[in-house]
């Protein structure tokens, strides 16, 4: 290949199958990386990530489909060839030798030197460079079997640094990492990502993916269930199907990234569910109850509390007021018009102020008490207003609440004490 040859994606996979016996290991793949582009593989475990790696590496080849690297097909590709065009850093970092670490970072320099030369100076600089990238240069007298397996990880990157190649391929490289590390790793990667390098990476932690990737590919069965930006790919309803659990997605306030928090998979008939109630026990339920697949409004309460930045993210409803002020009218109205549309409503601690009306005007209601002994108590309206002597009270979860109540008690950790 010429060097005014376009060859397109640095990394391209076009119907990639591969199978083990008669195990379909991934089915119909495809997937490109670009230069300066940062692709995330996500899925279950199990679901083919690995095997895609391997196949970019060349370490198997597919039974159908190809994959080419910077243009040539991998499997043409001799070893040193493959070796200066990609570089890799495993899931595992078992050794079976007992070298000194600056050896395992030199063993990145391998496909650049000839069989019948040693390292020169070049080498000894990409060597130094990498390890102080990848943060383990004073390791580098010490055997490789005396690290920890999160130091090991940093160094077997390092190693794939110094190959100085332009793909990288790193199958969970902060899995064995500490929050600090692995943040740094990230980091690294996304910099020599910025510079020119094409990257993919084989990742569990989806808010590290979203947060970093510039897509993902989400993988599920062997095959390719959803592709493009992380907020395209990281939905309640791509991730309820391919991971089989109820997953809320919110917005990282900080990154503006795309954040999940997964749930057990319980089969909730949707609702329309009104909340009274914020802070941090108000938005763990509220992502509960979404992420179940109910239809969410939240008021009254301040425009900036956590609660109604996660409805507001859910693509709910909010009756908020500006914080230490007084709550408009207006306000109040809508507030209650949303708890009188709404199946049920819960009210999350304490009611006070403007809310005793909100709740006034629900119909069936949730009450949860804040803190670890809270209780989850379904009450009917009557019953809880006290506005006619002699009101029956429920004698069970009224229609459309028993799914409500499961993903409160889910959420908080509640005791079923529903009102008899």
């Amino acid at each position: 290949m010429s060097d005014g040859d376009d060859p397109g994606p640095v990394v391209s996979v076009r119907d990639l199958s591969v199978s083990f016996g008669d195990i379909d290991a991934v089915r119909d793949v495809d997937v490109t990386v670009e230069r300066g582009e940062l692709v995330g593989l996500v899925g279950p475990n199990g679901a083919g990530k690995t095997t895609v790696l391997r196949a970019i590496k060349g370490t198997i080849a597919g039974d159908a489909g190809t994959v080419r690297i910077a243009g040539d097909p991998v499997s043409e590709l001799s070893a040193a060839e493959a070796g200066r065009r990609v570089a890799s850093v495993p899931q595992s970092t078992e050794l079976s030798f007992d070298f000194k670490v600056r050896h395992v970072v030199e063993m990145g320099r391998t496909p650049h030197i000839d069989r019948f030369s040693g390292h020169d100076a070049d080498d000894a600089v990409a060597v130094d460079e990498a390890m102080a990238a990848a943060g383990v240069e004073r390791f580098a007298d010490r055997s490789i079997r005396s690290v920890s397996g999160g130091e090991r990880q940093r160094i077997l990157l390092a190693r794939a640094l110094a190959q100085e190649t332009p793909v990288l391929v790193l199958d969970e490289p902060t899995a064995s990492l500490d929050a600090n590390h692995a943040v740094t790793t990230a980091e690294l990667v996304r910099g020599l990502v910025d510079d020119g390098r094409a990257a993919i990476a084989a990742i569990h932690d989806l808010d590290m993916a979203a947060r970093y990737c510039d897509r993902l590919v989400l993988i599920a069965d062997g095959r390719i269930a959803a592709a493009g930006q992380p907020a395209t790919v990281l939905t309640r309803e791509t991730l309820r199907e391919a991971f089989d659990a109820e997953a809320f997605v919110g917005s990282n306030p900080v990154t503006g990234t795309p954040t999940v928090t997964a749930f057990p998979y319980s089969e909730a008939e949707p609702r329309r569910v009104h909340v009274v109630g914020g802070g941090r026990e108000g938005a763990r339920i509220v992502g509960r109850l979404v992420a179940a697949g109910h239809e969410l409004s939240i008021g009254v309460l301040p425009r900036n509390d956590v609660a109604a930045v996660v409805v507001d993210d859910a693509g709910g409803r909010v009756a908020a007021a500006p914080a230490f002020e007084t709550v408009d009218e207006e306000v109040c109205r809508a507030a209650e018009r949303l708890a009188s549309a709404a199946d049920v409503t819960v009210v999350v601690g304490d009611v006070d102020g403007p809310n005793r009306t909100v709740v006034e005007a629900a119909g069936s209601v949730v009450r949860v008490a804040t803190g670890t002994a809270g209780a989850a108590e379904h009450t009917g309206a009557t019953e809880r207003t006290g506005e006619r002597e002699g009101g029956t009270e429920s004698d069970g979860d009224e229609p459309g609440t028993g799914s409500v109540l499961d993903a409160i008690r889910e959420s908080a950790a509640l005791e079923d004490t529903t009102a008899k």
